[in-house]
């Protein structure tokens, strides 16, 4: 893999594809050592050590995680990601929509939030549920509802 440099939006992309990957290691070490990161509207992780230890959860729970770029945009050191994210949780994908707003600093993620509709993350989750629970049934024979 190339390094991104100090591109913003290089950087930003190089990060969401570590966690692609669940290269918590690699993801962090994008991240300022007093990068804040938050999923609004919950609170906010501050600093490296914090991020790390939420994006460890994912690793360990998760077993995928996908990223689904619909616009980039670049304003000097801020990115901003309109995408779907798809959360794998064994059978269960949860795909639903993401805002993220990202900044960068000499290479490193200084501040990522994100903002999401939590009905439409909590229905996506359902839906997987449901689907998982279908293909299990029906020994992933896709239903005539499909």
């Amino acid at each position: 893999m190339s390094e991104p440099g100090t591109d913003p939006e290089a950087v930003v992309r190089a990060f969401l594809g570590d966690l692609e990957r669940l290269d918590v290691g690699a993801a962090a070490d994008r991240l300022a050592d007093d990068a804040v990161y938050q999923n609004v509207p919950f609170p906010a992780a501050k600093g490296r050590k914090a991020i790390t230890k939420q994006l460890e959860g994912l690793a360990r729970y998760g077993s995928g995680f996908e990223v689904r770029y619909h616009n980039v945009a670049v304003n000097g050191t801020t990115v901003l990601t309109e995408r779907n994210d798809v959360l794998v949780f064994g059978p269960v994908r949860a795909d639903f929509w993401v805002c993220g707003t990202f900044e960068v600093v000499d290479g490193h993620i200084t501040l990522w939030r994100d903002r999401f509709d939590f009905v439409d993350f909590t229905v996506a989750f359902l839906r997987g549920a449901v689907k998982a629970l279908v293909g299990a049934v029906t020994g992933g024979r896709p239903s005539s509802a499909s």
